[in-house]
This record gives C-alpha cells, sequence and structure tokens, in this order.
C-alpha cells in the first residue's frame, strides 16, 4: 500500500498530522556534543518523549521515581509470582500512536489480546453490550439506541434534538472551548438525556476520568463520545495485554530506550529546575540544571512528564521557570478525587461465563470488576495453580479520606459485598491473598477554560509538559492523551534544533455526518 494510503487502523478517515520537516538525526555541535534533555517521568508521555527524542540522535536521560516505568500504568511483583497494578487499563483500537509507541518492540502488537465484549450492568436493571455494533458512524450509533434496553421509545420522545446533534456537530479544537462552565452532568440534563442510560454517559466516560459527572467538563465528555464512538471507526472494543504492565509493555519499552542509548534512571526524582546565570546572579537567564533527589544535571531542555501533582511541586520549587502566570495556571490544576483498587486472589473460580472486564452502575462504590486470568498470563498461572480467581475492584471518585486504614476497612467491605451481588459465587470464596491501593493523582478535567489549562509549550522553549492532563488539541483522551502530549513535546524541541518531527494521527476533526450543523443551529434557533 502507498504511503499516502496507508492508515494505522481500520478507519479510512483516520487523520495524519505530519511531523515538521528538517533533517533525519540531529547534527553534532561544533564542540562535539548533541543536546542533552531530561524527561521527568517515566510514563507514557515520558517514554513517548524519551522514544521521539532519542530515535532522532538527541541524548536523553529518563527520571522515574519508581523501580519501574509506567507511570499510572506500571505494574510490579507483590511475591509468590503475584503482581499488582493501579487498575484495568482499556487499549482501545483508535490509540493510534499508543499502538504506534507499543510496536517499537512488539511490530504486529501480539502482546495485545482482543476483549470481545465489556458488558455494562445496571444494578436491578438491563445490562449492555457492545459486542454485536457495528463500528462504522453512523451505523454504530443507530444500531445502539436500537438494541439497547438502556433507551426506550418514550425516553427518546423527550431528547433535546438540538442538543444531541452537538454530538454530532464537533470540530476540534474548538469543541473542547465551546462547552466551558458547563459539566458533563448539566449537558446531559440539557440534552434531556434519558435516566436509563445516564450509566452508559456518566460512569462510562465521566468516571473513566476519577471524576464526579458534575465536576467534569461537558467539552471533554463530547470530545469522548466522538473519539471513541460516533466520530470512529475502530469501534467499541478495545484490546488488553495478555500479560501484567510491566511484563508486557514497559519492561520491554525500556529495553528499547535503552538500545536508543537512553540513561533510564529509576528510582531517582526530579525536584526542581534553575535557570540562574551564576556570574550575574540574573534569574531565567542562565543554563538550565535539572535538580535530582541525588544531584544536579545540566540540560539543553527538559519534558516535565510528571503526574499533576509532581509538576506542581517541581514547578512550585522552581521560581526561574517560566513567568509568574504560567507558574499560576500550573499551581492552579487539580486532582481527581482518590481511588481504589482492591486486588484479591480468591480460592476458588468465578464463573467461566463472567466476562473478562465488567462495568457496573449502582452498585454502591464498584465501578467495574476484572478478572484478570482470563487475559494475563501471570494470572491464569496462579490461578490454574490455586484452582482459584484473580479479581479486580475498582472504585473511581471514592471518598476524599479512602486512605483512611477505617475508611479503607469500610470501603472494602462494601466492595466484597457489591461483588458477591454482582456475582453471587463469590459470596463464600476465601481469599488466599489481597493487595489494596488507594491514589489521588490523576487530573481533575474540570469545567473552567480550556484554553486556560496548561499546554506542551511553556514561556521557556527549554521547558515543555506532558501528561494526559496536559491541553492538546487533538481529540485524544486518557493513555492516548499522554502519548500523544509526550510525542509532541519531542517534536517541539526537535523542529528547535532542525530536525524531522513524528507524525501523530488521530481520529477525524471534525463530525462525520454532512449537513449536522445547520440543521442543529435551526433547531436552536427555534
Amino acid at each position: 500500500m502507498s504511503a499516502d494510503r496507508w492508515r494505522p487502523g481500520r478507519d479510512r478517515r483516520a487523520v495524519r498530522h505530519p511531523g515538521r520537516p528538517g533533517s533525519a538525526r540531529i547534527k553534532h555541535r561544533s564542540t562535539g556534543e548533541t543536546p542533552h534533555v531530561v524527561v521527568a517521568g517515566g510514563g507514557l508521555a515520558g517514554i513517548a518523549a524519551a522514544v521521539g527524542l532519542a530515535e532522532r540522535g538527541v541524548r536523553v536521560t529518563l527520571i522515574e521515581p519508581h523501580p519501574q516505568l509506567g507511570g499510572r500504568v506500571r505494574a510490579w511483583p507483590v511475591g509468590d509470582g503475584r503482581s499488582m497494578s493501579r487498575g484495568f487499563h482499556a487499549f482501545f483500537r483508535q490509540y493510534y500512536n499508543l499502538r504506534a509507541l507499543l510496536r517499537r518492540f512488539d511490530p504486529t502488537l501480539a502482546h495485545l489480546v482482543p476483549v470481545p465484549d465489556y458488558p455494562l450492568v445496571l444494578a436491578g436493571s438491563h445490562t449492555d453490550s457492545f459486542a454485536t455494533i457495528p463500528p462504522t458512524p453512523p451505523l454504530n450509533l443507530a444500531a445502539f439506541v436500537a438494541r439497547s434496553p438502556s433507551f426506550r421509545a418514550v425516553d427518546l420522545t423527550r431528547v433535546d434534538i438540538a442538543a444531541a446533534l452537538e454530538l454530532l456537530d464537533v470540530r476540534f479544537p474548538q469543541t473542547f472551548s465551546q462547552y466551558d462552565g458547563e459539566s458533563a452532568a448539566a449537558f446531559l440534563d440539557r440534552l434531556r438525556f434519558p435516566e436509563r442510560a445516564r450509566h452508559l454517559a456518566l460512569e462510562v466516560f465521566a468516571r473513566s476520568f476519577f471524576a464526579h459527572p458534575a465536576d467534569f467538563s461537558a467539552g471533554e465528555l463530547v470530545a469522548m463520545f466522538h473519539t471513541y464512538f460516533v466520530g470512529s471507526a475502530e469501534g467499541l472494543l478495545f484490546d488488553v495485554p495478555d500479560d501484567d504492565y510491566d511484563t508486557a509493555c514497559f519492561a520491554p519499552l525500556r529495553d528499547h530506550l535503552e538500545r536508543l542509548g537512553v540513561d533510564v534512571r529509576t528510582g531517582r526524582r526530579v525536584e526542581e529546575l534553575d535557570t540562574t546565570d551564576a556570574a550575574t546572579d540574573a534569574p531565567g537567564s542562565g543554563p538550565l540544571t535539572v535538580w535530582l533527589d541525588d544531584g544536579a544535571l545540566p540540560a539543553d531542555a527538559v519534558v516535565l512528564a510528571a503526574d499533576p501533582a509532581a509538576t506542581r511541586s517541581i514547578v512550585g520549587a522552581s521560581p526561574t521557570i517560566g513567568t509568574a502566570e504560567w507558574r499560576a495556571g500550573v499551581a492552579a490544576t487539580r486532582n481527581a478525587p482518590p481511588f481504589a483498587v482492591w486486588r484479591l486472589w480468591l480460592d476458588r473460580p468465578v464463573a467461566p461465563e463472567r466476562p473478562a472486564f465488567l462495568g457496573t452502575s449502582g452498585f454502591g462504590p464498584l465501578d467495574n470488576v476484572t478478572v484478570l486470568e482470563r487475559f494475563e498470563t501471570g494470572a491464569a498461572r496462579w490461578a490454574a495453580a490455586h484452582g482459584g480467581s484473580v479479581v479486580e475492584l475498582h472504585a473511581y471518585a471514592a471518598p476524599a479520606d479512602a486512605a483512611d486504614p477505617a475508611v479503607g476497612a469500610q470501603l472494602r467491605e462494601r466492595l466484597r459485598a457489591e461483588l458477591a451481588r454482582v456475582y453471587p459465587e463469590t459470596t463464600d470464596a476465601g481469599t488466599v491473598a489481597d493487595e489494596w491501593l488507594v491514589q489521588d493523582d490523576c487530573p481533575l478535567v474540570g469545567t473552567g477554560p480550556w484554553a486556560a489549562r496548561p499546554g506542551v509549550t511553556t514561556p521557556d522553549p527549554r521547558v515543555l509538559l506532558a501528561g494526559d492532563w496536559v491541553r492538546c488539541d487533538l481529540p485524544v483522551a486518557l493513555m492516548e492523551r499522554a502519548t500523544v502530549t509526550g510525542f509532541s513535546a519531542a517534536n517541539e524541541l526537535l523542529s528547535g534544533w532542525g530536525v524531522a518531527g513524528h507524525d501523530l494521527w488521530t481520529v477525524p476533526m471534525a463530525g462525520r455526518i454532512p449537513g449536522v450543523g445547520p440543521v442543529r443551529r435551526a433547531l436552536s434557533r427555534r
């Protein structure tokens, strides 16, 4: 297939965002040295930035506080051949840039296995399935509404058609700003979205950002409908790694980085940046120094690819970086509520018909259940050896004090009771081992002005930001946004050095159905 017809997936309308032209590799300076970039953070954003730079010949040092790479997608051993992670992640097929990153070590993506369905069950009511929904818009939307028990004819007659058409009449990045000040919950109120179907919009989309629907941006909600559903022909199903995240993804990515010459330093932390001129003591005019917890690194540039709280800490400790207004903007970012992950190694198996992943709504704090032996090699090995199951329970937007031992104990009690409601065969199952994790380091994608969010570039061209919390013009989210902003940070630096950037791919930048805009505006006027 010719290069101009190649696409990264099945969607013929996927959009290529070409990297800026330039030389294939960076040229040595007169001193014989190449630029040195420090990347703070070894999650997807930091790895993408490091790969993007190192593949063009830039010298890179990657700093990661944890023993493993992966950031909020990492996994780690906990003994007896068992592993723990921060919870289930879906590798959607429209994650073109994340999948391109994984292809660096796994060209055929053999380590990604498809999940045949991820049903969503509403307590005391019905279950929605995505398995038989055609992937191509608008057939997918029509088929889903027609087949889903969440949508009844009487409910659909009450929907505000003009507001509903906003889901189809999108254009990026303008759509992000169009909903400034409006929450996901308020948008669905205005749309008069059927109450029975709200678990699909709010539990799946808003809570996947660990946010309460009243605090989650309507612009992000509309963008996610476009990215995952009405704007993409990749379908609603996804893949998962065939083993724990470190074994399947991040240990191989670390090997790839080191083969590229990247100096990967785990167990180290970036604490401060400084650009004070030593000769004049003038801030902002000197060389860039990156201070770690064990010393200093001189650098030509830095990519801050840490989580939002860590980035706030670094920027707050670095008064010579950027401007006061920019630093205030970083300081104003907020974290989402805590989330809890409870992994249970049970002494008996869950029923064989149980799906690998089940979304839940109306089951108290329980947001989803994962049966890990359905796809993880290590979990399957443990389950076979012990005649049991490895089950993971996830509670998004947990109570603010969920890390308190007493509150955590109550939360676990409720989660176990709800698991028994969902999968009754687990009621009397014994727990061979368990791991409990509460974290509060995810970004809150709130209702504030989209344009006010920190972007990849900063007032200092030597300092770039990357991560799923960083403003991005493209219709991407979650792991894909982290990857895209990482490559974008690399591209910004490469462009400044006259080096070719990396192409990026996304779903279409506008709605796929022609003529929707005029119809929507006419209905709105009425």
